[in-house]
Formats: C-alpha cells, sequence, structure tokens
C-alpha cells in the first residue's frame, strides 16, 4: 500500500513541475499574441506562487517535501527510493530523478523563477474582478 502512496506522490510531483514548465511555454507563446486567457490571475499567480517556493528551497537548503514523503513512504513500503510498484510510478520517477551534480538542479530552479517573473513583468496578469483593458505590459515599444 506505501509503494503505491509513494507512485502516486511521485506522479504528482511531476505534474507539480509540468504545471511550471509548461505553463511558462503556454505563457511565452500567448504573450506576443496578447492572448486574454494568459492573463488570468488564478493561473499566472498560482504559478509564480508555485516556482517561488521551489526557490525558495533552493535559497533555504530545503529538501523538496514531496521528495522527502515519497522516501519516507518508500522506506515503510520496504522499497529502495529508485524501486517502484508501478509503471508509471517508475516513469515519473526515472523522468524526476537523474544523477547529476545538485548545483545543476539549484541553477535550473532558479533560472526558472527568473523567467517566471520576468514573465510577470513583461506580460502581467490581469486584477482580479478585471477582464478586458487592463494595465498594459512593461515592455510596450514607444511610437
Amino acid at each position: 500500500m506505501y509503494g503505491f502512496l509513494a507512485d502516486a506522490l511521485v506522479c504528482f510531483h511531476l505534474l507539480y513541475c509540468a504545471y511550471i514548465v509548461l505553463g511558462q511555454a503556454v505563457i511565452m507563446v500567448a504573450a506576443p499574441f496578447r492572448w486574454e486567457w494568459a492573463r488570468n490571475p488564478w493561473f499566472r499567480y498560482s504559478h509564480l506562487l508555485a516556482i517561488g517556493y521551489v526557490v525558495l528551497e533552493e535559497a533555504m537548503g530545503w529538501r523538496c517535501p514531496l521528495t522527502v514523503w515519497e522516501h519516507q513512504l518508500r522506506e515503510l513500503a520496504g522499497q529502495g527510493f529508485n524501486d517502484s510498484e508501478t509503471f508509471l510510478g517508475r516513469l515519473a520517477h526515472n523522468t524526476l530523478f537523474f544523477d547529476l551534480p545538485a548545483v545543476f538542479f539549484t541553477t535550473v530552479h532558479v533560472a526558472m523563477g527568473v523567467v517566471v517573473a520576468q514573465g510577470v513583468l513583461m506580460f502581467p496578469p490581469r486584477w482580479f474582478g478585471r477582464r478586458k483593458g487592463g494595465a498594459p505590459p512593461l515592455w510596450v515599444p514607444v511610437r
């Protein structure tokens, strides 16, 4: 049972990372076209908060709680950290965790935080309750 919970948790962890990476890709595609749905404040602020927490973890030297909980669940299941009971668990685990120096992951996490923050400044989310005609982006060219 604990092994399946660990597999479910690592799948959630992969979805969390995909939300950050793919969410930023969608924002970068939508910005030049000024698509209004990409300025949704719930999407944009939750996206900023998601990567902001990852950057905070890096700055404080904390281990990701999802990784810690997965490791604890695998120990309760009598498994090693790289063991998994399901195909999806193995796929998600192998997608997230690979053997590189810690400085690589720190650099990627902080760089992604900078890219997301830059996206918020250059293509700002609209304020809650406002539909169209919100504040223009800060990078509007001068004519």
